[in-house]
């Protein structure tokens, strides 16, 4: 199993369409320890990524992922545009110019997204970041990948299993890092909203290779 052009852009419109279900909650989850945009900014990002693949769709998959990073980076606020973008960039470098996506691209695409986070965000593990479900998500897709016969789907999905864990370690969490370190001992409690938005993509992404 392979993933096209129009695949990949198919799965960013199915991530639109969970961003956007998920907004509010987004928005709730960043308003207990941030600045409460996180939502409304997430939304607004994939909403001009669909408006741009609306107008054409790229022919290579790591274009798509490259309109998807520079539309990200232009269009979202705060921290999320830089990071998502940065992910997003990193992955489209790492799959490079050929037609489709097989299991390997995809796992280094995944590989290339999280280091580019945390080369963005200086974030490691335990600082209740995005990075503690990207660390999940790609530890769990490495592995999955290391399995005889295991396709996109398989991996995406063993991916998402992992950032859905990893998002959900954060609950517990002290915040080291962004605007949620402010609160201290305070930001205990709480989910993460940056891991729980790319628990989202991962699972969208996930359905959408199935």
């Amino acid at each position: 199993m392979s993933c096209t052009a129009n695949g990949v852009a198919d799965a960013l419109r199915a991530a639109a369409a969970v961003i956007a279900e998920h907004r509010v909650e987004l928005i709730e989850l960043d308003r207990a320890i941030g600045d409460g945009d996180h939502g409304e900014n997430m939304n607004r990002g994939f909403v001009a990524i669909v408006s741009s693949l609306d107008t054409a769709v790229p022919e290579t998959p790591g274009a798509v992922l490259k309109l998807a990073a520079t539309t990200l980076i232009s269009k979202v606020g705060g921290a999320a545009g830089p990071l998502y973008g940065t992910a997003f960039l990193r992955a489209s470098t790492v799959v490079g110019t050929g037609s489709e996506l097989d299991t390997a691209a995809v796992v280094a695409g995944l590989r290339a997204a999280l280091e580019g986070v945390q080369a963005r965000g200086k974030a490691v593990e335990g600082d209740k970041t995005m990075v503690d479900a990207l660390l999940a998500a790609v530890a769990a897709a490495e592995q999955a990948a290391g399995a005889e016969g295991v396709d996109i789907a398989g991996v995406l999905t063993a991916a998402a299993d992992g950032a859905a864990k990893g998002a959900e370690s954060t609950v517990d969490m002290v915040a080291r890092k962004g605007r949620a370190s402010y609160l201290g001992e305070r930001s205990a409690g709480h989910l993460d909203p940056g891991a729980r938005s790319t628990a989202l993509l991962l699972g969208s992404l996930a359905r959408a290779a199935r």
